[in-house]
């Protein structure tokens, strides 16, 4: 039987603060053996130390998830399921395979997670896996995280309801500046106050629920038939499944909206060298996030349609949820909701934020990206300012550089696709790790008919884009498959970076790149690759 390393594959029992002292009182031969498997090149103290230490607890934890979860998608999306659709019941059966979808790959990430209890998430679990050629798959996963991990779409959904609230018709170049304050405002927040920024997200995830509660709760009060606006409450569920779609283009389209919607249930992976007892509380908290989020996404939809017809919901566009308030309070309720959800969006971004700069860190760490110390740094108060700064480069040009309209759409469907390569690539790793190294200390262990649902779910999610829609159009004028290839394009792109630059090069050159570990003045490790002249034989 191998021997492994706990403080590496996680044991399920409490981290101290310090790994470095954990690891001295339990030194001997099986873990100096188990430390040289380390997961990428530096070691597991190594990853963990500097920044803010482990400040997370179990609440802020869950927040993270829930906070990350509920965006807008609840708000809007159950209007184009619908009309996809083209029934309530096929709408709520699609609400209720999106959340078992999340739960099989939430139990999929929870296993690497256990195993390798620290911040980056899937750069951790890919490099686990597929080791050689070396740094390809770091590479291949720091191109569509870096380039596409952007959050624009957040910060216009913010200007829109905003403006929607108010009233106001302004130029599209008022709405990007408006959103580009957001971006700016998260951005400092998170780097000169991070634990505020950590204390406001919980306040805007805590309004989200309460938010949704309330919808529940009163489309409760208009099945009980007590809302005169709605003389027949119980309309929509006679025939629940009548005027069905049978195309299954429209059932993917609807999937892809219904998971986006879903997106976020393993937030806390990119964020577990901050989390205090991260095995245990990773375990019990994204459970409870998912679950929190999947009863009220379900009840959030059963209300909207107490309220409004299918034929209704489908045609509310992307105010479902402002014209749930209309159908039952009125036009001054549709506008104060408009004002939650633009606060809604807000804490969208923030959360995204705040895990994204912290992949980006990890990355940076590894010494694939260009001036790694800087990018790794925690100077001056012990955020990745640095991360978050790489963070909101490329979510400020797709803002300012991007035309809204189709342009916009196709960017933010390009998001979508290399994540579910990604996603793919993960799953089928866990299945190769379990023959590997089967008798690896796993603390918590997915079903393995769960996994295999996942990655069918993934596998569909990658040639979907390329089933032909009904008269050959996507949600864009340009070509339904094109958001798919561009993305395919970005991850073969990232494959001859790394041939480029990590193998011809270095052989034309006549050197080799050996990395370095180095120490930075807030106790943060990173590698740095040098370049040391040799001579290959041919």
């Amino acid at each position: 039987m191998p021997s492994h390393d706990s403080s590496l594959y996680g044991n399920g029992k409490e981290l101290e603060p310090s790994v470095e002292a954990d690891l001295a009182q339990r030194e001997d031969s099986d873990i100096q053996e188990a430390r040289q498997k380390h997961v990428g090149e530096l070691a597991f103290d190594e990853y963990t130390s500097g920044g803010l230490g482990r400040h997370l607890g179990f609440l802020s934890t869950t927040f993270l998830v829930v906070g990350r979860i509920i965006g807008t998608g609840i708000f809007s999306t159950p209007s184009s399921v619908t009309a996809e659709l083209g029934s309530v019941g096929a709408s709520l059966m699609f609400w209720v395979l999106g959340f078992f979808l999340a739960a099989a790959g939430l139990c999929v990430w929870l296993e690497f997670a256990s195993m390798i209890p620290r911040s980056g998430g899937e750069k951790n679990y890919l490099e686990a896996v597929y080791k050689k050629p070396k740094l390809l798959i770091t590479i291949f996963f720091a191109v569509q995280a870096i380039a596409l991990g952007f959050t624009a779409s957040g910060c216009v959904v913010f200007a829109q309801y905003i403006l929607t609230a108010a009233d106001v018709a302004v130029t599209e170049w008022a709405k990007r500046g408006i959103a580009i304050g957001v971006i700016v405002f998260i951005t400092l927040f998170h780097t000169f106050l991070p634990k505020w920024g950590v204390r406001g997200m919980n306040v805007i995830t805590g309004m989200k629920i309460i938010i949704l509660l309330f919808i529940v709760v009163t489309g409760w009060v208009v099945l009980g038939g007590h809302v005169k606006s709605v003389p027949d409450p119980h309309a929509s569920f006679r025939n629940a499944f009548a005027g069905s779609s049978h195309s299954g283009n429209l059932y993917a389209s609807a999937l892809f909206k219904v998971l986006n919607s879903y997106a976020g249930w393993n937030n806390a992976m990119y964020v577990l060298n901050e989390v205090k007892n991260p095995v245990r509380t990773v375990k019990i908290a994204g459970p409870l996030g998912l679950l929190i989020c999947g009863i009220l996404y379900i009840f959030a939809n059963i209300a909207y349609y107490a309220a409004a017809t299918p034929k209704e919901i489908a045609a509310s566009g992307v105010t479902v949820a402002g014209y749930f308030m209309y159908k039952v309070f009125g036009h001054a309720a549709q506008r104060a909701l408009s004002v939650l959800l633009a606060i809604s969006a807000f804490g969208n971004v923030l959360t995204v934020t705040f895990a994204q700069s912290r992949v980006n860190q990890e990355l940076a760490k590894e010494g694939v990206i260009p001036f790694p110390k800087f990018w790794a740094s925690n100077w001056p108060f012990g955020s990745p300012s640095a991360g978050l700064l790489l963070h909101f480069i490329p979510s400020f040009i797709v803002i300012v550089a991007i035309p809204f309209g189709d342009a916009y759409n196709f960017i933010l469907d390009l998001e979508g696709y290399p994540g579910s390569v990604v996603n793919f690539l993960v799953v089928s790793g866990l299945f190769y790790l379990r023959f590997k190294e089967p008798h690896t200390h796993r603390p918590f262990k997915v079903w393995w008919p769960v996994a295999a649902f996942f990655m069918a779910a993934q596998a569909f999610q990658l040639v979907a884009p390329f089933l032909r829609p009904p008269g050959g159009k996507g949600d864009t004028s340009l070509p339904y498959w094109l958001y798919a290839v561009v993305g395919i394009a970005i991850l073969a792109a990232s494959i001859v970076y790394w041939f480029v630059w990590w193998v011809a090069l270095p052989r034309l050159g006549r050197y080799t790149l050996e990395p370095r570990h180095e120490s930075l003045k807030d106790g943060t490790h990173v590698v740095v690759y040098k370049s040391v002249k040799t001579s290959f034989r041919s």
